[in-house]
């Protein structure tokens, strides 16, 4: 009887405790089962929640190249970005998490901080967002109903959630750019199944306008000139037939998407099978989910293509279930009337032997430039090799740019892995944007098998510096490091580096001053690539014997793209020794020698890859009595010598620290 009991309530918390967490979780509120809806599904949320970061990530991940990848939080996928028209560095992004999470970083990507708004009971996934010419951002979700945020501070504060449109999926919204003309600020929205919406007044007050039917998630919105009037016309894109034969209908409005205005333009049958239709009624990519959304954009530049409509989807070729998808583009130039025939994005060799899906677009206002980013398995089929690539046309969509991987890694795409014939979320759509000099991008990145948003600059630039300075003197004495940029992907624009010492010392100063690399005069910029400069490190007025870090940053005209790299000065008796000659096959930390040790002794460790390295003393409290080091190092073998005549007789420990690897020893100081 006593067993009985225990079970009975053993199944009683089971219960209760299953169906809190399900009341709880305003995340989920979908049918997983329905082909026809798009949300993230338990099981997705189960992988999100077990992926979280711990204290040892990094925010900025660089290749052995020197290329940067911005580790921007853990979210259950499905990324949208805007960047602020006032102040490039910025940048919000949102995805999809409990039940969304908003992220901004104020300095171009460096940093990022999570704002959460305070969200409507209803609210849950699809994340999406724009900015106005005014620097206000809008942000907005919702599956029951879309709910929006305003911003004037990129994030960091928020209104209370404010109704906009009813519907019951995949909502979207748009504003329009420049801020001139007849219909500067206006912003509109719109959800499954074809309601749409418009604010007059940035998104304080909203009125429903227009309804079109939308049996297949996926409306979209673009906002460009009508003529020479700016953002006088809308193009309202919905979305029907079935999971494998979608048809695009484009409407128009030439009145604000004022009640009564629109004029339905076209209907195009252009984009069928993406990959495999399993047997839950899914389009999939290695048993993840996917589906060619219609993504739009129009240009509201002045230049020679202004007005002109673009549409990007994926869609297998040849066509038919199984086979492999690309990327393609159709244009406009009559407002959705009539169009142009389809052209492949994708650049690779061999395009039906790989796939390329889940694009996303963006064209620059000013410059008139669009952008497009898709994942790519070219670099292996068989295996799902995956990652992030772009491309850009400043021929208003007749040719393209060389394609360029702007994931710092590729991985097996997906994972965590899929099983077949179920509907796997691994997200349903990711972002990119623009300012008149570079996009920045966001995805799903599964690198580590989690749940990463990643992010990066395009075009862009590696940056390397030398991973350390030795001066011997604290006065009057110079050291010199170089910073490179080693290679680019399709950056031609200048690259201006700025310097400070992030630990100055107490007493006399580090003066610093970028040099040309082989004559003295000063140069602080690169405008051809390959190529480097020269840092001098200048001791003045008795600077201890210490270590010492510099943060060299290497921006674009516009703050744009940003990159930040460290180096160690080293002042005095501080000695380490470096062969970075030999690229060792795994990260070890040695036990010093010798030990015990008085003062003096050496600590050895590997690094495999370039990153960053910490290495630190702690006494037997768990105190820490000095840092040793702090900044990033090249792949290689080192030594440090460390004296400990500070310290006490006593047993200490040394921890180094990397981004994939940390090692704890002890020490013995015997005085």
């Amino acid at each position: 009887m006593k067993q009985f009991t225990k079970i009975l309530l053993l199944s009683f918390f089971t219960v209760a405790g299953v169906m809190l967490f399900q009341a709880q979780d305003i995340f989920h509120n979908s049918d997983d089962e329905n082909p026809y809806i798009d949300q993230p599904t338990l099981e997705s949320k189960t992988h999100y929640h077990a992926f979280q970061h711990t204290g040892n990530q990094f925010d900025v991940i660089t290749d052995a190249s020197g290329f940067d990848n911005y580790d921007i939080g853990i979210d259950n996928a499905e990324q949208h970005v805007t960047s602020n028209p006032l102040n490039p560095l910025q940048i919000f992004v949102s995805a999809n998490g409990s039940p969304q999470n908003a992220r901004n970083t104020m300095d171009g990507g460096i940093t990022w901080t999570l704002n959460q708004p305070s969200y409507h009971a209803s609210t849950c996934c699809d994340p999406w967002s724009a900015y106005l010419s005014n620097g206000k951002l809008i942000y907005g979700s919702g599956v029951s109903s879309q709910y929006v945020y305003i911003s004037t501070t990129n994030g960091n504060s928020w209104t209370l959630p404010i109704f906009t449109v009813s519907g019951n999926d995949r909502n979207t919204l748009a504003g329009e750019e420049t801020g001139t003309g007849p219909f500067a600020h206006y912003l509109y929205a719109a959800i499954t199944p074809g309601n749409f919406s418009r604010s007059t007044d940035q998104g304080l007050t909203w009125t429903q306008t227009y309804s079109s039917s939308n049996t297949i998630p996926g409306v979209m919105i673009a906002v460009g000139p009508n003529g020479s009037t700016n953002g006088g016309c809308v193009i309202y894109v919905t979305n029907t037939g079935s999971t494998a034969n979608v048809n695009y209908t484009f409407h128009r409005s030439t009145n604000g998407g004022a009640s009564g205005s629109f004029t339905v333009m076209s209907a195009l049958n252009v984009a069928g099978y993406v990959g495999t239709l399993n047997s839950a009624g899914r389009l999939v990519i290695n048993n993840a989910r996917t589906r060619p959304y219609p993504m739009i954009a129009m240009d509201n530049s002045n230049g020679p293509y202004r007005g002109r409509l673009y549409l990007v989807y994926a869609s297998n070729d040849p066509a038919g279930n199984g086979n492999k998808p690309d990327i393609f583009l159709q244009y406009s130039t009559d407002q959705g009337s009539t169009w142009s025939t389809k052209i492949r994005v994708n650049d690779n060799a061999n395009p039906t032997q790989s796939d390329q899906w889940f694009p996303a677009i963006w064209c620059e206002k000013t410059t008139g430039k669009l952008y497009i980013k898709w994942y790519d398995t070219r670099e292996n089929p068989g295996s799902y090799q995956t990652g992030v690539w772009a491309t850009y046309s400043t021929t208003g969509g007749t040719t393209f740019a060389p394609n360029q991987r702007i994931s710092n890694a590729s991985w097996t795409y997906p994972c965590p892995a899929c099983g077949a014939n179920q509907n796997c979320y691994r997200g349903d759509y990711d972002g990119i944007h623009a300012n008149p000099k570079v996009s920045f991008a966001a995805w799903w990145d599964p690198r580590n098998c989690n749940y990463l948003t990643m992010g990066s600059y395009f075009p862009d630039f590696a940056m390397k510096t030398s991973p350390f300075v030795n001066i011997t003197s604290g006065t009057n004495d110079s050291g010199f490091a170089y910073v490179s940029i080693p290679a680019v992907k399709l950056y031609s624009d200048t690259a201006l580096f700025t310097a400070t010492v992030t630990n100055p010392p107490g007493t006399g100063s580090l003066q610093l001053t970028f040099l040309n690399r082989t004559t003295p005069a000063t140069q602080n910029r690169l405008t051809t690539f390959p190529d480097s400069l020269r840092l001098r490190v200048r001791t003045v007025g008795g600077v201890p014997a210490a270590l010492y870090t510099i943060r060299v940053q290497g921006n674009g005209p516009n703050g744009t793209p940003v990159h930040v790299r460290t180096l160690t000065v080293n002042v005095g008796a501080v000695a380490i020794n470096s062969n970075s000659s030999v690229i060792p096959e795994k990260f070890f930390l040695y036990q010093n020698y010798p030990n015990p040790f008085n003062p003096a002794t050496k600590i050895r460790f590997d690094l495999a890859k370039t990153g960053s390295v910490k290495l630190t003393v702690y006494d037997v409290s768990g105190r820490q009595v000095a840092e040793l080091l702090n900044a990033n190092y090249a792949a290689g073998e080192y030594s440090f010598d460390y004296n400990a005549e500070n310290l006490s007789t006593g047993v200490y420990f040394y921890k180094l620290e990397t981004p994939e690897y940390t090692n704890i020893r002890k020490m013995i100081l015997v005085k």
